[in-house]
């Protein structure tokens, strides 16, 4: 396969967004009949048999691929990712797709406003400019004052802060560790840290229930593969901005199949961010050249 090959990450991030929105919309449909933490852990039961299998294949040995200097870190980010997809289901849950997922995607944005103090990057007057511009989307979305303000709002506002602080933390992680061994620790961590929680709230499922486990499992699996296989391909800032079609997929699927409003404030705010947000990826590509 070759090194650089942008048009092949591009289809394969379009294809990894469509896989995530899929997965989503089975999340939001087994949550809304079982616990939320037993739907993540046997999630993460399945992510935990793929990182150690990807690992055995691609490097012959799940200790080196687990070294690493700052187990912390790694555990902590792990937890973190744990926190966000169960928050983020309950946003799923309550609030629904669309407005989810337009809320959501300002994790970019808080990325690029705590990349200053956690990573010391420089952040310039443009990129401030373009983080608030995005937030003013997200009061178009919220329109606070002129309807009764969703509490499950809530919901998807901690989950983009989290997945923020879980991307930045993955980038200083980055440092040391390499994509895979940071990879392994979120899987094998996620798996412990679930099953430490789940374990307590076990529901028996319906046979066509499990069936739905099933294809979430293998959704999340293959999800991760085009993703990995996006970014051996493809410069990161090349296929980044593609990324945000997940809101058009799990929009579409949060119409099509939940019923889900699509208000125009919806629309409107998160065409703000999402112009707020390709903004600041394009200023990051200008910087590091």
């Amino acid at each position: 396969m070759p090194e650089n090959n942008p048009r092949l990450g591009i289809i394969l991030m379009v294809a990894t967004t469509f896989v995530f929105a899929v997965q989503d919309g089975i999340s939001r449909h087994l949550a809304g009949e079982y616990n939320v933490y037993m739907v993540v852990m046997v999630r993460y039961w399945f992510f935990a048999f793929f990182v150690i299998t990807w690992a055995k294949l691609q490097h012959g040995s799940v200790r080196q691929v687990a070294k690493t200097s700052q187990p912390i870190l790694q555990i902590f980010r792990a937890v973190l990712l744990i926190a966000e997809i169960c928050v983020m289901v309950l946003g799923f849950v309550y609030l629904g797709l669309i407005e989810s997922y337009a809320i959501f995607i300002t994790y970019p944005l808080i990325i690029a406003a705590l990349s200053g103090v956690i990573l010391g990057e420089q952040v310039g007057w443009r990129r401030w400019a373009a983080i608030c511009v995005g937030f003013t989307g997200v009061l178009v979305i919220l329109q606070p004052g002129f309807r009764v303000f969703s509490p499950y709002a809530f919901f998807p506002m901690m989950a983009a802060l989290m997945f923020a602080l879980y991307g930045l933390l993955t980038r200083y992680a980055a440092r040391k560790d390499s994509a895979q061994t940071s990879f392994f620790w979120t899987g094998i961590i996620g798996a412990i840290g679930m099953t430490a929680v789940g374990a307590f709230h076990w529901q028996p499922m319906t046979n066509s229930d499990w069936g739905w486990m099933a294809l979430l499992s293998l959704t999340g699996a293959l999800g991760h593969f085009l993703l990995i296989k996006c970014y051996a391909v493809a410069e990161a800032s090349t296929v980044q901005p593609f990324a945000y079609l997940q809101l058009v997929f799990g929009g579409a699927l949060g119409w099509l199949v939940f019923s889900d409003n699509l208000r125009w404030g919806t629309a409107i705010g998160a065409a703000i961010v999402i112009g707020a947000g390709l903004f600041t990826l394009w200023r990051e590509r200008l910087s590091a050249r």
